[in-house]
């Protein structure tokens, strides 16, 4: 199309092309778009043809406007496609399975009663495995309690390190469980986040879509109108004028139809609005709702170990039941987030059948397939309504200007209508353009990548490591579970254990205790140990032990001497031969009984004769 302007003497032509050069023009025809993303602008100069162009590898074609319209030519860089991750094949293909154990379409189908249950099926499984997992409880517990062995001390030292080790690996899995949870966490978050801010991201420059064809065919309508029906009046007289009038509303009436060609996006706009925020509200919950979980299940852990560590049965007891509960919630988020992982994985593997369904009637598929491909070999289903609107405001812009130059001088009080519908032209040319750039698929399409990647990279991978923390916390808290009856039982034994040691063992902390308070107590016996390690005093018979007189405070300072210690306190005075300690004053050493000095001179004398000198220092 050829449109000549005396004004300016040049010939407008308007045509699409392919930009195919090797080198870019020069300074004052290249400029970079400030609000466009992906794209570089090259706007056709006053005295060349917009020609082909050619930049490296990367081809495109687009349109180009004479640069008195100040129009630019978008040319788009190379398209970015999306590749699903590996780890979505592999859960698009976990069985999908209804609850009449009847296989189903792995397509993504949310509506779909069947595919509804295969879903639920996934979490039967996971709750399967709970029960599973409790079963093996019982049965443990039930073998503890019924299988009770004698309890020697040489059974005692190995039962203690397989519940000290057995707390050890629950806290080390419990730590490891956490960590890999807040992480998973942390990675869902993200990704559902780059979703929701792409979705309202989209939504906006739909928003936007409409309220432009809305603006303009408001202004075309009524302020465009009211200055023809005056200049009607004022050109009566002309009827040459009054054509031209009826010519550009003409022209008019060509961009409201254009424009009302335009799909209406009122409606998705609406659901891509109400999808965001229901998406954000779930992922607010369920974000706190696993942050609580993960805090919880740290803190159990930490109560367990210490209920070991000071030996209390109350807390040991209380943790028992608040594990079997945070082992039922680990096994419960098991199965929601497998469940939620296959679904948006069965998504991700083909997201356009999806769209293309759920878009179906409210806007064209030509439509929905250009903006989720974005390729310059498809045909933009908008060029050719755009193309006409711009034809014809640069036509009324023609003849609104010849007016300005041939009319006005005739009629004065036209120039402020023919002001008027210039600055209406003007305006609606700057929403022209701003319309091209909201309609181009680029903008759409990038936003639809980064909810793609942001959903199938970081939110499914995140949904796999809570999963696994899943998985680690089961395992620690059924390991806590197993330690806690053997410490319980370790605690109850030693209980009975202190409360069988004979009252009258003069050695026992709780006579001994008594005997402080009640000094005139009874005559004690002195106890003696008369084995040897040398292994040849076996034959030995040493005098019967006399009973000593003395009060209970001797005994009481024999033991701090010899360390407190109850029961051995006389084994390094008699077994071993050794005199008594010289390197206390004189007045403990007159506190031993005469039996036990004339026992340890007699045992003394007898190992001299037998070994003679051998180990004399």
């Amino acid at each position: 199309m050829l449109i000549y302007n005396k004004e300016i003497n040049r010939m407008f032509i308007f045509l699409p092309i392919e930009v195919r050069a090797p080198v870019l023009p020069r300074a004052p025809y290249y400029q970079r778009a400030p609000a466009a993303d992906y794209a570089v602008w090259i706007s056709c100069g006053t005295d060349s043809w917009c020609g082909s162009v050619r930049r490296q590898t990367r081809e495109w074609s687009d349109r180009c406007f004479p640069p008195e319209t100040k129009t630019y030519c978008p040319m788009s860089l190379a398209r970015v496609d999306y590749i699903p991750p590996w780890w979505t094949y592999w859960l698009h293909n976990f069985p999908h399975i209804n609850l009449r154990f009847q296989p189903v379409d792995k397509s993504f189908q949310p509506e779909d009663d069947n595919y509804q249950q295969s879903l639920i099926f996934l979490g039967c499984v996971a709750a399967a495995g709970l029960g599973l997992n409790l079963l093996c409880l019982a049965v443990y517990l039930s073998c503890l309690c019924c299988c009770r062995k004698d309890e020697e001390e040489e059974t005692k030292k190995p039962n203690s390190c397989c519940v000290t080790w057995s707390a050890v690996a629950a806290g080390l899995i419990t730590c490891v469980a956490v960590g890999v949870g807040f992480y998973g966490n942390s990675e869902t978050n993200d990704g559902v986040y780059q979703l929701t801010y792409s979705v309202y991201n989209a939504n906006h420059s739909l928003g936007g879509v409409d309220s432009l064809v809305t603006g303009t065919m408001g202004s075309m309508k009524s302020g465009l109108h009211l200055h023809l029906a005056r200049l009607d009046e004022i050109f009566a007289t002309r009827g040459d004028y009054v054509q031209t009038l009826q010519f550009m509303q003409q022209m008019a009436d060509n961009v409201i139809k254009q424009l009302l060609g335009l799909p209406d996006w009122e409606n998705a706009k609406l659901d891509l609005a109400s999808i965001a925020d229901q998406t954000a509200n779930i992922e607010y919950y369920r974000w706190l709702t696993y942050l609580l979980l993960l805090i919880v299940d740290l803190i159990i852990c930490l109560l367990a170990c210490l209920g070991l560590a000071k030996q209390s049965r109350w807390l040991l007891t209380t943790m028992m039941v608040f594990g079997v509960l945070a082992l039922i919630l680990s096994w419960t988020s098991l199965g929601a987030d497998l469940a939620t992982a296959v679904g948006t994985s069965d998504f991700c593997v083909s997201p356009d059948k999806f769209i293309m369904s759920q878009t179906k009637g409210i806007i064209s598929a030509d439509i929905v397939h250009y903006y989720l491909y974005c390729n310059q070999t498809l045909s933009n289903p908008f060029q050719q309504p755009l193309t006409i609107f711009q034809r014809s405001l640069t036509t009324m812009q023609i003849q609104i200007q010849g007016l300005l130059q041939i009319a006005v001088p005739l009629f004065p009080t036209a120039e402020r209508d023919l002001l008027g519908i210039q600055r209406l032209l003007n305006s609606s040319e700057a929403s022209l353009h701003q319309l091209t750039a909201l309609l181009d698929c680029r903008g759409l399409n990038k936003d639809y990548l980064d909810a793609m990647v942001g959903v199938c990279y970081d939110g499914v991978e995140g949904l796999l490591y809570l999963c696994l923390f899943s998985i680690l916390a089961a395992c620690a808290f059924t390991v806590m579970l197993c330690a806690i009856p053997r410490a319980w039982r370790q605690i109850a034994c030693r209980e009975r254990d202190y409360d069988d040691i004979d009252e009258e063992d003069p050695f026992n902390p709780r006579a001994r205790r008594m005997g402080s308070q009640n000094p005139n107590h009874t005559n004690l016996h002195s106890f003696c140990s008369y084995s040897s390690s040398m292994g040849s005093q076996n034959s030995l018979h040493p005098p019967a032990p006399a009973v000593s007189t003395a009060p209970m405070s001797e005994y009481m300072n024999q033991a701090a001497l010899f360390g407190g210690n109850p029961r051995y306190e006389n084994v390094p005075l008699i077994g071993r031969g050794s005199p008594p300690p010289s390197i206390y004053s004189q007045q403990y050493r007159n506190r031993y009984s005469p039996t036990m000095r004339a026992t340890y001179l007699s045992m003394t004398e007898q190992q001299s004769r037998h070994f003679g000198n051998d180990f004399q220092a």
